[in-house]
């Protein structure tokens, strides 16, 4: 019973200890201005919170994380490949590789890829 209750004790003790040791010593004592100003990528928040951005940007952007996730669903596949039966695996990769290739289509038939409108 005594080393239950030891060890209860310690359990709440060490981290009160941990947590006072590290508000102490992380207080910060030198309040600057410019310090404690918010910081976004070197442009001041003052003047302009929202900067203008290219829409095409965004999409290019959001296309090359889709592609680049899909290029990670592919790598698998060639290690499988010594452990699958042939006909199956070949169905599975040449399905997964067609919807890839009808979703780039739609993209470029939908003019999402024309850097210059």
């Amino acid at each position: 019973m005594f080393s239950l209750t030891m060890t209860m004790m310690v359990s709440i003790a060490l981290p009160m200890i941990m947590m006072t040791l590290a508000i102490t010593i992380a207080k910060k004592n030198i309040s600057d201005r410019e310090k404690s100003s918010p910081f976004e990528c070197g442009f001041n928040p003052q003047t302009h919170a929202r900067l203008p951005f290219s829409i095409q940007f965004f999409l290019i952007s959001m296309l090359f994380l889709i592609f680049d996730i899909e290029i990670a669903l592919i790598l698998p596949l060639i290690p499988i490949m010594k452990t699958s039966s042939i006909k199956f695996w070949w169905i599975s990769t040449s399905t997964f590789i067609v919807i890839l290739l009808v979703g780039i289509y739609y993209e470029w038939n939908q003019g999402m890829l024309n850097w210059a409108i």
